[in-house]
């Protein structure tokens, strides 16, 4: 004779039906259908309170759920995403406390379950931490210690033209000082912007930038004409290693926000693009609460540079052991009535000569040392 299988439903109807009969005690009866006593009354219960539909198996879902957000505040965070693509549940949290004081917010973890919910909380993948570089950059504690500068990459406005926002940074505010877009990267515009930001901010101690056009090149010292005239505003330029982008971090993580809410997708002209490059800088300075900031934004921290922007380049000045030298039309420079080859980017500029042996010197442009030069051979310059 086969096995016949009792599914969970047929059991608790026999049970049912066996109790009903009340032919043995409920002991025996349970011991019988091989139950507890307390599943049994269970049972009996669930029978005598809904009918056969009590014995159907019951969702163990509290009928109320403390956690539950109620409607007007999950439209709020909801709202908050759609408009701000890149935040997370912190900075929604920050931004909805300031704004309803007296709105019971939920805790960051309700928050990402909304956003979760809705689809619009997308699975990040575990990065790769690389590690810190021991290099010469130096750190940056107050405004105006170091300014950081880059073009982000470029695309395609609607109208089928390239867009290069050039973007400026204070390091260790956050506060991002200028967002402009251009049809290239180069070197007049990108200087026009930045006396701008000179006249509107004052002047910074450092500049740091990649080995692109327009802030360096593979003139000697990896100098460019933009990198001259910070050094003549007595500013010092920095330059990350080659391929180390994570050594400009925060400029990178703020690149990567700009692109998620202001070019994809594009807008239709650079007209539309640059209202959306001023609108969302006025939002990343003023309403984005930043975690390396304490959830503080860039705009209560930033504080402007005591250092006016000049209306005349000051002279280059050299230690009084120095020997200076004007670089000629030629990108030449004399030493005791024989011209050495420095380079036509430096002409008219002065250097500085400090002879550490007979007939070998180090030549300086500021606080830049190009090299070593030999008398006679020129040997150690390009």
């Amino acid at each position: 004779m086969p096995w016949i299988e009792v599914k969970p439903m047929d059991a608790k109807i026999l049970f049912i039906s066996d109790w009903i009969r009340g032919q043995c005690s409920m002991s025996e009866l349970c011991r019988r259908h091989r139950i507890s006593r307390k599943t049994g009354y269970k049972w009996i219960n669930r029978y005598q309170e809904m009918g056969i539909d009590g014995l159907q198996d019951q969702s163990r879902r509290p009928t109320h759920s403390p956690d539950q957000v109620p409607y007007t505040i999950r439209k709020e965070i909801i709202a908050i995403r759609e408009k701000h693509k890149s935040w997370g549940a912190r900075k929604i949290g920050q931004v909805m406390t300031k704004a309803h004081g007296d709105w019971d917010i939920p805790s960051h973890t309700t928050i990402n379950k909304v956003l979760k919910q809705k689809g619009l909380l997308s699975p990040q993948r575990r990065r790769q931490r690389v590690p810190v570089h021991e290099g010469p950059l130096s750190p940056a504690d107050r405004p105006n210690e170091l300014w950081t500068i880059d073009f982000k990459g470029q695309f395609k406005t609607g109208d089928g033209v390239y867009c290069y926002p050039l973007t400026v940074m204070d390091h260790a505010s956050r506060y991002l000082l200028g967002c402009d877009g251009f049809y290239g990267t180069r070197y007049k515009e990108t200087r026009r912007s930045l006396e701008k930001l000179f006249r509107e901010y004052g002047l910074p101690e450092r500049i740091r930038s990649d080995n692109g056009v327009p802030f360096a090149s593979k003139s000697i010292g990896g100098l460019s004409r933009l990198s001259i005239w910070w050094i003549r505003l007595g500013i010092l330029p920095e330059r990350i290693e080659p391929g180390k982008p994570q050594q400009n971090g925060r400029h990178e993580r703020m690149h990567r926000t700009l692109k998620q809410e202001t070019a994809r997708p594009p807008a239709r002209n650079m007209a539309q693009q640059q209202t959306r490059l001023n609108d969302f800088r006025k939002q990343y300075n003023e309403v984005r609460p930043h975690e390396g900031l304490d959830l503080l934004s860039p705009a209560s921290v930033y504080r402007q540079s005591e250092r006016s922007f000049p209306k005349r380049l000051p002279e280059m000045t050299y230690p009084g052991h120095f020997r200076e030298g004007l670089v000629n039309h030629n990108g030449c420079v004399y030493i005791k009535n024989k011209q050495y080859y420095i380079g036509y980017l430096l002409s008219g500029e002065l250097l500085g000569l400090d002879e550490i042996d007979e007939g070998l010197w180090k030549v300086y442009f500021g606080p830049i040392l190009l090299g070593d030069l030999r008398e006679h051979t020129g040997k150690g310059l390009p």
